[in-house]
C-alpha cells in the first residue's frame, strides 16, 4: 500500500468545523478527513449546551455583538465579531437542514401538524439562556447539542461519495513549498509559499503517510489537555497550533485559556455541568456555610461572564478547603430537570446523585482556548492555501473570554465560509500553474538563460494576489526565548530519546505545573518558576546540540517515537503560552495577574511571530539563535 495519498482538500480534523467545511465544499472536490482517534473523541461531540445565535424576535445580532464584546473584555475583533455572529441564523438553519433534531418550543409541539420528515425551521427551536446572554438565545438539542450534531453530520459525511474519513490518523506537519515551483522563477527565502498537504502518523498501520492536497483545512481543536482537569478529550494538545506556527502563521492571545466554572468534582471526571443548568435558574452556595455567593460579585449573580464566575468559585474554593462549590437546582421542578437535562440527570445519577434533590459538586475546569491561529472570519491564514477553524483558531470572536455558545456558531460560520473561499482559490492556483507553464516553455523555446523579468514579476504579483493574509490591529509582541526553550528534539530513529526519559510522567507533571501556576490566577513568581520547570524538561529530551552534525531528521514511525515528539512539542508550547502570560502586564478576561489585578488602558492583542527558519519536510525544527527583532513593549 503506498504511503502517498493525492487529494484536492485536506481536513485535518473531523469535529463541527471540520465536518461543517467538507460538507459545504462542493462535491466535484475530492475531500480527505482526518480525525486523530474516533469520530465521536473531540470537543464538539461533548459540547452540551447549544449554538449561540439570535433567533427571537426580540432579540438582534446587534444585541449578541453587544454582550460577546462585553464578555470579550476589550480583545474581541469587532467586524470579524459582527459577521461572524451575523451569520448565525443561516448557520442553525443549515444545521437544521442537516437533519440535527434541535429541542422545539413547547408552542410549536402543541401546534405541530407537520410531518416527521419536514426541516426544522429555526423558529420552532426552543431557546435558553446562558451567562453573559442578555436573553434567550442558545439553540440546542436537550442538554447534549454536541453529539446530536455531531451524529447528524457524520452520517452526511459518510453518505458523501467525495469525502474519505480516515480515523486514527494524526497530522504531524503543514508541508509547504514556493507558490512559484518553476526554478527559473524560484526566489529566495522569501518566495511566496503555500500549504501543500501534510506529514500523517497512522496509527492503524503505525507508519508515516505524505498526503499531498492543493488546500489544507485546519480544525484540530484545542489545547485543554495540557491541563489536569480539562472538559476536552485526550486528543486536544494544541498540536494544530504549533504545525501553523512552524509552517509560518502567527498565533494570538495563547494566553487566554478559558476555565468552565462548573465542571463535575467527582474523582477525575472531565464532565462538565452545562452552563444552561444556571441560565434557567441554577445558583451556587458555598457547602459550608449555604451562603449564595455570587450575590456578593457580580449583579448578574450565577450569569456572569464564565471568567467572573469561575475566579469566584476558585475563591470560595481555595477558602473552603473541600475542592468544590455546591450547584444546586432542586428549587425547579423535577420534571422540568428530567425533561431539559436528561443526559446530565442520567450520568449524575449514575455516579449517586440526584440533582432534582441533591447539590452538584461543581469546580472549575479547563475548556476552551480563546487563542490560536491567525485568521480572517474567512478562515484564511498567513500562509496560502491554509486555513483555520473552530478552536485552534483565534478571529477575534472570543476575545479575553468567550461568550458561551458562541464557539458552535463561530465552528459552522467561519467552516462555511472556508468552503465558499477554497474553490476560488485552487481556481486562481490552477491559473498561476498554467501560466508559470507558459512562461517556463517560452523560456525554453527561446533558449534564454534568464527569465523575462517582466513574466518574473507577473507571476510574483498574481502569486501575491492571491491570498489575502488577515490583518490585525492595537497588537503587541511576545518575545520568545532563543535556544532550547522553544525548540524541538533531533534524533535519529534508533535514538528517540534517552532510556532515562519517561514521557507519560513528564506529561502527568506538565498538566499539573500548568494547573497550578498557568491557572485561573497567574503571578509572575508562578509564571517564572513554570518556565524553569518545562525548560529542565527540554533539556531532559535534547541531544547535546555538538551531536546534531551527525544526526539525520527523521519523522517519527513507531508510537514510542510519536511519545516523545509529542512531548516535545507540548513542552514548547506551553513555554509559548506562559511566556504570553507572564508578558501581559494586567488582567483582562480569562488572564487574571494577582500582581497586575487591573486592566492596562490599551487593549492589545498578544502575537507570537511565525518561525523564521524551519526544516520542512522533516520532524525536527531548531530555532535558530536569530530571531525576528521584536520590540519590547513598556506595560502600564
Amino acid at each position: 500500500m503506498s504511503n502517498i495519498i493525492k487529494t484536492d482538500v485536506l481536513i485535518i480534523g473531523a469535529g463541527l468545523a471540520g465536518l461543517s467545511t467538507a460538507l459545504s465544499l462542493p462535491k466535484s472536490l475530492n475531500i480527505t478527513v482526518l480525525s486523530k482517534a474516533a469520530l465521536e473523541v473531540c470537543s464538539s461531540h461533548y459540547a452540551q449546551g447549544g449554538i449561540a445565535a439570535s433567533l427571537d424576535t426580540a432579540d438582534s445580532v446587534t444585541d449578541h455583538v453587544a454582550d460577546t464584546l462585553i464578555a470579550g473584555a476589550g480583545l474581541c475583533a469587532t467586524d470579524n465579531t459582527a459577521r461572524i455572529l451575523g451569520a448565525g441564523q443561516q448557520a442553525v438553519q443549515w444545521l437544521c437542514e442537516q437533519g440535527v433534531p434541535f429541542t422545539q418550543s413547547t408552542l410549536t409541539k402543541e401546534n405541530d401538524n407537520t410531518p416527521d420528515f419536514a426541516v426544522l425551521k429555526t423558529s420552532d427551536l426552543h431557546l435558553t439562556k446562558e451567562g453573559g446572554h442578555g436573553c434567550r438565545r442558545v439553540a440546542h438539542a436537550d442538554d447534549a447539542t454536541g453529539r446530536h450534531v455531531m451524529e447528524a453530520l457524520i452520517i452526511k459525511a459518510h453518505a458523501a461519495s467525495n469525502i474519505a474519513i480516515l480515523p486514527y490518523h494524526e497530522a504531524l506537519e503543514l508541508l509547504t513549498s514556493p507558490m512559484i515551483s518553476s526554478s527559473s522563477f524560484s526566489m529566495n527565502d522569501s518566495e511566496i509559499k503555500h500549504c501543500r498537504g501534510a506529514l500523517v502518523f497512522d496509527h492503524i498501520n503505525e507508519r508515516q503517510l505524505t498526503i499531498h492536497s492543493a488546500a489544507v483545512v485546519l480544525a484540530s481543536g484545542g489545547l485543554g489537555q495540557l491541563f489536569k482537569r480539562a472538559s476536552a478529550p485526550n486528543v486536544c494538545v494544541g498540536d494544530g497550533v504549533m504545525m501553523a506556527w512552524q509552517a509560518g502563521c502567527r498565533l494570538a492571545n495563547l494566553e487566554f485559556v478559558q476555565f468552565h466554572p462548573t465542571g463535575l468534582a467527582l474523582d477525575d471526571s472531565s464532565f462538565l455541568i452545562s452552563e444552561a443548568l444556571r441560565g434557567e435558574g441554577g445558583r451556587l452556595y458555598c457547602p459550608q456555610t449555604g451562603t449564595r455567593f455570587m450575590l456578593d460579585v457580580d449583579e448578574r449573580a450565577e450569569l456572569a461572564p464564565r471568567d467572573i464566575v469561575a475566579r469566584a468559585i476558585a475563591n470560595q474554593i481555595s477558602s473552603n478547603g473541600l475542592g468544590y462549590v455546591h450547584l444546586d437546582v432542586s428549587h425547579l421542578p423535577a420534571a422540568f430537570i428530567k425533561a431539559h437535562f436528561p443526559q446530565i440527570y442520567q450520568t449524575l445519577l449514575t455516579l449517586g446523585i440526584d440533582m432534582t434533590t441533591d447539590p452538584i459538586p461543581v469546580a472549575p475546569t479547563a475548556h476552551y482556548s480563546c487563542g490560536g491561529v491567525v485568521t480572517c472570519a474567512n478562515g484564511l491564514t498567513d500562509v496560502a492555501g491554509l486555513y483555520a477553524a473552530g478552536e485552534v483558531a483565534y478571529t477575534g470572536l472570543h476575545g479575553a473570554n468567550r461568550l458561551a455558545s458562541n464557539s458552535l456558531l463561530e465552528c459552522v460560520v467561519v467552516g462555511r465560509n472556508i468552503a465558499a473561499n477554497l474553490p476560488r482559490y485552487l481556481t486562481k492556483l490552477d491559473r498561476l500553474k498554467n501560466l508559470e507553464a507558459l512562461e517556463k516553455t517560452a523560456e525554453a523555446l527561446e533558449k534564454m538563460a534568464q527569465p523575462h523579468t517582466t513574466a518574473y514579476y507577473e507571476l510574483h504579483q498574481l502569486a501575491a494576489d492571491m491570498w489575502q493574509s488577515p490583518t490585525l490591529q492595537n497588537t503587541q509582541f511576545v518575545i520568545l526565548p532563543s535556544s532550547k526553550q522553544s525548540s524541538f528534539p533531533t534524533y535519529k530513529a534508533d535514538k528517540a530519546f534517552h532510556s532515562d526519559v519517561d514521557s507519560a510522567e513528564i506529561t502527568i507533571a506538565l498538566k499539573a505545573l500548568l494547573t497550578a501556576n498557568m491557572g485561573i490566577t497567574r503571578s509572575a513568581k508562578q509564571l517564572e518558576q513554570a518556565l524553569r520547570q518545562v525548560e529542565q524538561w527540554q533539556e531532559s529530551i535534547e541531544y547535546n546540540k555538538t551531536m546534531l552534525s551527525d544526526m539525520s531528521s527523521k519523522a517519527p514511525t513507531t508510537d514510542s517515537e510519536l511519545a516523545i515528539f509529542q512531548l516535545a512539542r507540548q513542552l514548547a508550547l506551553a513555554t509559548i503560552i506562559v511566556q504570553s502570560a507572564y508578558q501581559r502586564f494586567e488582567s483582562r478576561g480569562g488572564h487574571y495577574r494577582e500582581d497586575y489585578p487591573n486592566l492596562a488602558e490599551t487593549s492589545l492583542t498578544s502575537i507570537i511571530l511565525p518561525l523564521r527558519k524551519t526544516t520542512l519536510n522533516s520532524f525536527s525544527h531548531v530555532i535558530e539563535d536569530e530571531r525576528y527583532p521584536i520590540p519590547i513593549t513598556d506595560h502600564i
